[in-house]
C-alpha cells in the first residue's frame, strides 16, 4: 500500500498529496488514525482524505488501516538482489528462494483489495474460461486450465498471440479472458481486452497495475514482482501467478458447493484405474 501511494503521488491534486505525504511520513500512526485526525494532520478537509483513498484504489477511508497495517507487516529488511555471476551456487540459490517467498507476501499483502468475489461470480455463471499468458505465463495458463476445467466449466490455454486475438474477437458475454502477464506491455494483450470486453465478456487482467492492460481489464488484479528478468526467465512472478489462481481456483470451488466437491472427487476417481506412472 505504501509502494502504491508512493507511486500515485504525482497524480493527485495537491490537497490529496498533503494526505499522501502525511501517510507517507507516519504509516503507523496512519494505521489507527480517525478520518478527522488525518484531516486535521493533513490539512485537507475529511471528503478530500476520503477522495484520496479512492483514487489510490482503496474501497474508503476504513480500507486504509487495513491496507497500511498489511503493508507495514512484511519483512522490511527485504532487499531485492539479482543473481550475478560472481554469486556462489549457494547464494544464488537463497536469492532465488528469498524473491519467491517476497513475492508471495506480497501479494498476500494485496489481497484484500483484489476483486476475488467479482472474479468468482464470473466464473460461476461461466460459458467458458480462457486462460491466455506467453513464455512462462504460458505454463501458468496451462496449469489453471488443468486445475478449473474439472470444476465442471469449459476451460482453454491461449499460448499465442493469434488464438488471443481470434478468442478475443469471437468471444460472448458470458465467457471469461484471463489475461496473464507479468509486464503488461504486450500491446496484443491490450488489444485482445479491448476487443473481448468490447462484445461484453469479462476480462481478468493478472499484471503490473501500472501497465495498458491493467487499465483495459474489466476486472484487475495487480501482480508487480521485481525481479532480474534481463537473462533468467521470469520466476518469482510465476510463483505468484500460480499462487493466486490456486487461490481462486479454491474460491470458485466453495462458491460452487457440493457440486464441485463432486467433480472434483470424480475426476480424480477416474485416475485410480490407470498405471501410477501414468499419472
Amino acid at each position: 500500500m505504501l509502494v502504491t501511494i508512493q507511486q500515485s503521488v504525482s497524480d493527485l491534486s495537491s490537497a490529496e498529496k498533503r494526505v499522501a505525504q502525511w501517510i507517507l511520513a507516519h504509516p503507523k500512526e496512519a494505521v489507527g488514525a480517525t478520518l478527522a485526525l488525518v484531516s486535521r494532520e493533513s490539512g485537507s478537509s475529511e471528503p478530500t482524505v476520503v477522495r484520496f483513498c479512492r483514487r489510490v484504489g482503496l474501497n474508503g477511508f476504513r480500507d486504509l488501516g487495513v491496507r497500511l497495517a498489511e503493508s507495514l507487516s512484511s519483512p522490511a529488511s527485504y532487499v531485492h538482489r539479482d543473481v550475478s555471476p560472481d554469486d556462489s551456487s549457494a547464494d544464488a540459490v537463497l536469492k532465488v528462494m528469498d524473491a519467491s517467498i517476497q513475492s508471495l507476501i506480497e501479494m498476500r499483502s494485496q489481497l484484500s483489495a483484489m476483486p476475488i468475489d467479482k472474479a468468482v461470480a464470473a466464473m460461476t455463471n461461466a460459458r467458458q474460461i480462457a486462460f491466455a499468458g506467453l513464455g512462462a505465463s504460458g505454463h501458468v495458463a496451462r496449469d489453471a486450465c488443468h486445475k478449473f476445467f474439472r470444476l465442471g466449466v469449459p476451460c482453454s490455454s491461449l499460448n499465442d498471440t493469434p488464438m488471443i486475438l481470434q478468442f478475443a474477437s469471437i468471444a460472448e458475454p458470458d465467457d471469461v479472458l484471463i489475461l496473464l502477464s507479468h509486464t503488461g506491455r504486450w500491446t496484443e494483450f491490450s488489444r485482445a481486452a479491448e476487443l473481448a470486453s468490447g462484445r461484453g465478456a469479462t476480462v481478468i487482467a493478472i499484471t503490473n497495475p501500472e501497465s495498458e492492460l491493467a487499465n483495459k481489464a474489466t476486472l484487475l488484479f495487480p501482480c508487480q514482482v521485481i525481479e532480474d528478468t534481463s537473462v533468467y526467465t521470469p520466476m518469482s512472478s510465476r510463483l505468484a501467478q500460480l499462487a493466486l489462481l490456486d487461490a481462486i481456483h479454491v474460491a470458485l470451488a466453495l462458491a460452487s458447493g457440493e457440486t464441485a466437491v463432486d467433480r472434483l472427487r470424480t475426476s480424480k476417481n477416474a485416475l485410480n484405474s490407470l498405471p501410477d506412472h501414468a499419472h
